[in-house]
């Protein structure tokens, strides 16, 4: 089962540091979204890569 999972963030270079470091674990473009109104970073991932996008959030320290 896919959850979403979102992280927030200070500045369009933090969102995109994140976007990029998603896209390299080998989550799919069209998984992962940025959204400039809300500013969150957006992810859409089976249940068993939810720690991994947990530990990407904390390294770019989105909240």
């Amino acid at each position: 089962m896919n959850k979403t999972m979102n992280g927030g963030y200070d500045s369009h270079d933090q969102a995109k540091n994140t976007w990029d470091d998603l896209i390299a674990t080998g989550i799919p473009r069209d998984n992962v979204y940025i959204d400039e109104e809300n500013k969150l970073v957006k992810v859409i991932v089976p249940e068993e890569a939810e720690r991994e996008v947990k530990e990407i959030f904390d390294r770019h320290r989105l909240h």
